[in-house]
């Protein structure tokens, strides 16, 4: 086990107002921790600062060796097709690449997961955000329940970096304890540059000076609650930023807008059947996995994509 003696519990408030009903005391926090089994991999204050700011940072999850491993992975297959990843090979990405697929459930995530939102685990999408060197690409301040379709505020979005991630290279902002108030107002932009689907933007003014950067190495991931406001700047830097979010929510979720939809079961136990469980592939490009994915990222482009008045090929 790492030492993680470094990461502190930020106290700040938030700029939003917080309704009563979901504005948790530290006491009940510990309470409620406490009534759950011994914590896998997260520590008290990570778990209280999670819940009462939203997000926590870094965990080292990756050494040396496995970074490469991994981003050669990528940069091979993009080599072989001759342009970088991109489209609907963003989504879902876990149905083409079993390397995604390892990541995904990899035990260190998972624990980290589990000590947030329970033992039995839904991850609803894996996702690449890569950012090329000197690239203007970045992402406008928003929420991702308000696009999602999915009924939890329990839903825990890793990032995980395989490159450096830094104030720099367009590492990820947050607004904390955005995720606490009701969902913001959002507007749909469609800015060329902007990494979202519909380049949807939190339709009220952020206060910049009360954000927090959270820069990553490449191997550490970053955790933060699906209603947390987030953004994220260019990359000003000579490498690529490439990150790779994964995001996890209780089998008890449901979808909401979509008729059909899909996610992998990577621990516990199903027991609602809300969604399509998500073959595993046995090699990269697996052709039954191939197959699904194109059935799966069709759904999530209607889910993100509804009453939009443009739709991109972002996704």
């Amino acid at each position: 086990m790492f030492d993680r003696s470094h990461h502190y519990l930020y106290a700040q408030s938030s700029i939003f107002h917080i309704p009563a009903r979901i504005c948790y005391p530290i006491h009940d926090i510990l309470q409620v921790q406490g009534d759950r089994p011994m914590p896998k991999l997260l520590n008290e204050n990570e778990t209280i600062q999670f819940h009462r700011e939203g997000y926590i940072f870094p965990i080292k999850i990756l050494d040396d060796e496995q970074i490469s491993f991994n981003r050669s992975r990528l940069e091979r297959f993009e080599s072989t097709q001759g342009k970088p990843i991109g489209g609907a090979q963003r989504n879902k990405s876990h149905l083409l690449f079993k390397w995604v697929d390892d990541l995904m459930r990899h035990a260190m995530i998972l624990d980290a997961v589990e000590d947030l939102i329970g033992p039995d685990i839904l991850c609803w999408n894996t996702l690449f955000w890569i950012k090329e060197a000197g690239s203007e690409s970045f992402v406008s301040w928003h929420q991702d329940l308000r696009y999602w379709g999915l009924d939890t505020d329990d839903l825990v979005s890793v990032w995980l970096a395989l490159s450096p991630a830094t104030p720099e290279s367009g590492c990820m902002r947050v607004l904390p304890g955005s995720h606490r108030g009701d969902l913001l107002p959002h507007k749909d932009g469609y800015e060329p540059d902007n990494l979202l689907t519909r380049g949807q933007e939190i339709a009220v003014q952020v206060d910049e000076t009360k954000t927090v950067e959270m820069p990553l190495q490449a191997g550490e991931i970053s955790l933060h609650n699906v209603r947390l406001a987030h953004a994220s700047g260019p990359n000003r830097s000579t490498d690529r930023r490439i990150g790779l979010s994964l995001h996890y929510m209780p089998t008890r979720a449901k979808q909401t807008v979509g008729e059909w939809d899909s996610a992998a079961l990577v621990r516990g136990k199903d027991r609602f059947g809300h969604f399509s469980i998500t073959p595993r592939p046995s090699r990269d490009l697996d052709p039954v996995t191939v197959s699904f994915h194109e059935k799966a990222t069709t759904a999530v482009r209607e889910v993100l994509f509804k009453d939009a008045e443009k739709v991109r090929e972002t996704l």
